[in-house]
């Protein structure tokens, strides 16, 4: 790659991604452990061999029937009045959806701030779109002091500033309080990432809730989480109907495909069943933290379907002792911490043995 004409920028640089190590139990990407239900993979299969039929036809490059079904869904989950189509945007993960927000609203002499540590590909993002990037500090529990940070970002006065609430990789979730601090602090837009909503804890309202008064607000969340749809790659968000059209000038012909449309309709009628997976996935979670401060790690209260745990002298050894051990976590996050996806009760109880076993590192 050396002796290409790539951008100056990107050399030397690699992809990311998280390490795929072929092992017995992978806790590393923050997946739902479960397989869909029956149902819902045969409901799946005749959505596909229906819309096999018509794939010789471009897509609906509106994606209407699922911004309805998404709306729809949303709102129910947020607890919010009914969100109509023309104010959901869904696009490949929630990563094109957040490349569609720079494209429109960052780009060459614009700049998007973020607070760290958080999700890594936001830095990526904005490289992609020839934004400028900045970061602030959170505060030592890994919350966002409303207060300074509206001093700070009125300062800089970003044109995109990014949110992910619950927090990738501490679990954190945010006060509404600091999403509205912020949104009077600056004339850009503010972007709240919910990709882990719907792992919050009982009370832990959404950023959907303010989205209706704020039209600077956008709200992403994703299918590959709660509904365990990783693998088909559908992403989406919610903001006011001119945010969208903005969205939609940038967005390539066509992006959505069919085939990914009909699945995600036929994965949103099976909503209500997938509940189920996520109160495990919860209950899971918080026995996980109750026995992490029993053995006497550093954890974080989280709201999302994974817990970061330490700390550790060398994490890097620390990671790869349970790597040895057949136990894939993710080496992620600020020093001294390691980060586990909530995976199956038993592939918990393995995780725990390994632990155990190689001690402290």
């Amino acid at each position: 790659m050396t002796q290409l004409p790539i951008r100056e920028e990107l050399r030397g640089l690699h992809p990311y991604g998280a390490p795929q190590i072929d092992v017995p139990v992978r806790l590393n990407t923050n997946e739902n452990p479960f397989q869909p239900p029956r149902d819902f993979i045969e409901d799946l299969g005749t959505a596909v061999v229906d819309v096999a039929k018509t794939l010789n036809r471009y897509p609906d490059r509106e994606a209407t029937k699922l911004r309805e079904a998404l709306g729809l869904y949303l709102s129910r989950e947020a607890g919010v009045p009914t969100i109509h189509a023309d104010a959901i945007w869904v696009g490949n993960g929630s990563n094109e959806v957040m490349m569609h927000v720079l494209q429109a609203f960052g780009g060459p002499g614009r700049r998007a701030l973020t607070f760290v540590p958080t999700y890594s590909m936001y830095q990526e993002y904005a490289r992609n779109t020839f934004t400028e990037f900045v970061t602030m500090e959170r505060d030592a529990d890994f919350t966002i002091n409303a207060e300074r940070a509206s001093r700070e970002v009125s300062a800089l006065n970003p044109d995109v500033t990014f949110l992910a609430s619950p927090n990738n990789p501490t679990g954190t979730a945010l006060d509404l309080a600091v999403v509205e601090a912020l949104l009077q602090a600056t004339t850009g837009m503010v972007v709240v990432d919910e990709a882990y909503a719907e792992f919050r804890r009982p009370g832990v309202p959404s950023a959907v809730s303010l989205v209706q008064d704020n039209p600077r607000l956008i709200v992403t969340r994703t299918m590959s989480k709660a509904f365990g749809f990783a693998g088909a790659r559908v992403g989406y968000l919610t903001a006011h109907a001119g945010v969208v059209d903005a969205l939609r000038i940038v967005r390539l012909p066509y992006h959505l495909s069919s085939l990914t449309q009909a699945v995600a309709l036929a994965a949103l009628q099976h909503a209500t069943e997938l509940k189920t997976q996520v109160k495990l996935i919860r209950e899971e979670r918080d026995a996980l933290v109750t026995w992490f401060d029993a053995q006497g790690y550093e954890t974080t209260s989280s709201d999302a379907n994974f817990v970061m745990f330490g700390k550790f002298a060398d994490r890097h050894a620390q990671w790869q002792a349970l790597v040895d051990e057949g136990v894939l976590v993710r080496e992620v996050g600020p020093e001294g911490f390691l980060r586990v996806s909530i995976g199956t009760q038993a592939e918990i109880e393995v995780f725990k043995a390994a632990l155990a076993k190689v001690g402290w590192r």
